[in-house]
């Protein structure tokens, strides 16, 4: 098959599938099927075992797939942060937190034994397997996220919050691991890994992201306030927030992950706030322009143009423009690494480790230090239940592996973790693509009688 023809072929594939998955996408909803299942066999189809139309070497072509990965996890992440509105303050906080700490390095220090003394790894490639399977899936875990700013669900809230945190968190473990196999410079005693990759890199990462994302949400918000007019497309607000953000918090030897979903929840917290608060003085003095520019809005109806909207609205307006772009982009990366992952299986061998290493995984480390970790928090029991079910694991997976590679892994533990997290990622968008619609539907009617019966 010539080349032109599978580019041709390729173009007609993805033009197809992403205009059946928007007529479908109503009924998709309404069915136990998530979209990346479908994404994903659509993968396999045009993968070497399929057409041929995408044959990736996951070694050689590592830094591709890293990238592509990363792009994905920081919209993801962005996305993220603009939905947790809640009041840093508010005891809800505990329950992601707890999650992305507690639970997470519980299920790291599982993980590791389990590669030492079950699988046969070195120490520092079964520390790398638990940062890489440690933290849940911000892109894929969507359908169990919070639906909407007003959402206080506890269930929601603290899935949400812990697929945000946990892929920056995760990070000190890889590099941990990374550094015990020398591919990583941890200083005598591990200073450095405790000074830079865990104080520093967090910390840093938080308030690099957190500073930036107030600041630019202030000055936009500020000037169109002032001006009453677009300064220049939302979606390029996003995306200019989301690198400047990432590559800032690099620059500095911070975790950008960290830095891309605290500028999300800073720029959900300007949105939040009263218009008084963002632009002092600016209200009072609009008013007596306010008549003026009503009638200047009802000409401009009037001719077909859009009108602006009123200077309360305008936070919330902006958040709308922002939250519809970063919904779209995040679907398209979704589609974009799930057709890889999809096309990667047929070029992996899996060895009769991942018949138990996975179900050990889901199905005992996640429930256990879920349970533990959620210690002394106000959960419900069916809450505690669901949070210890949906540890989707998926594209941050992928990144953390690729990134590995990248930092010259060893081959063949490159190949044996590669085929661990690969089957992983693929059983869990399986039985939790399945298991979440009706899982979910159960939960809301079960929490809607429990409202009507107080």
């Amino acid at each position: 098959m010539s080349e032109a023809l599978i580019s041709s072929l390729s173009f007609v594939l993805v033009g197809l599938l992403l205009v059946v998955m928007t007529l479908t996408s109503p009924i998709i909803a309404r069915v136990p099927l998530s979209s990346a299942i479908l994404y994903l066999g659509v993968g396999v189809c045009i993968g070497p075992w399929g057409l041929g139309l995408l044959t990736l070497d996951p070694i050689k072509d590592a830094g591709l797939i890293e990238r592509l990965t990363e792009i994905a996890v920081l919209i993801s992440l962005f996305t993220v942060g603009l939905k947790l509105e809640l009041p840093l303050r508010d005891a809800r906080w505990r329950i992601p937190l707890q999650l992305a700490t507690v639970s997470m390095l519980l299920t790291v220090g599982a993980i590791t034994a389990v590669g030492v003394w079950l699988l046969n790894l070195p120490l520092g490639a079964a520390v790398l397997l638990g940062g890489i399977l440690a933290p849940t899936d911000p892109v894929l875990a969507s359908d169990v996220q919070v639906s909407d700013r007003q959402d206080r669900d506890r269930l929601r809230f603290g899935l949400t919050g812990e697929g945000g945190l946990n892929d920056g968190t995760a990070f000190p473990v890889v590099m941990l691991g990374l550094g015990l196999l020398s591919l990583h410079d941890l200083g005598e005693g591990g200073w450095r890994w405790w000074t830079v990759d865990v104080l520093w890199a967090v910390v840093g990462g938080v308030g690099i992201g957190f500073a930036l994302g107030a600041v630019v949400g202030r000055a936009i918000l500020y000037l169109r306030i002032r001006r009453r007019e677009a300064l220049g497309p939302d979606e390029f607000m996003v995306l200019g927030l989301i690198a400047l953000a990432y590559g800032v918090a690099l620059l500095c030897h911070a975790y950008g992950f960290l830095a891309v979903f605290a500028a999300g929840l800073a720029l959900r917290r300007v949105a939040a706030q009263p218009v008084a608060e963002v632009a002092p003085g600016l209200v009072g003095e609009a008013e007596p322009a306010r008549k003026e520019q009503s009638a200047k809005d009802d000409a401009q109806a009037a001719d077909g143009s859009p009108a602006k909207p009123p200077i309360e609205e305008l936070p919330g307006y902006l958040m709308e423009s922002v939250e519809r772009f970063n919904a779209q982009l995040e679907r398209l990366a979704e589609v974009a690494v799930v057709l890889v992952v999809g096309a990667l299986l047929t070029v992996v061998d899996f060895g009769t480790e991942v018949l138990w290493f996975v179900p050990l995984l889901l199905f005992v480390i996640r429930p256990l230090s879920v349970y533990a970790g959620l210690v002394g928090v106000r959960v419900q029991r069916s809450q505690r239940r669901l949070i210890a079910w949906f540890g989707i694991r998926g594209i941050g997976s992928v990144y953390y592996l690729m990134y590995a590679i990248t930092h010259d892994l060893h081959p063949v533990i490159a190949q044996r973790l590669l085929a661990i997290t690969l089957a992983v990622v693929v059983v869990s968008m399986l039985v939790h693509g399945i298991s979440v619609t009706p899982l979910m539907r159960r939960y809301e009617k079960r929490k809607e009688a429990k409202r009507m019966a107080e």
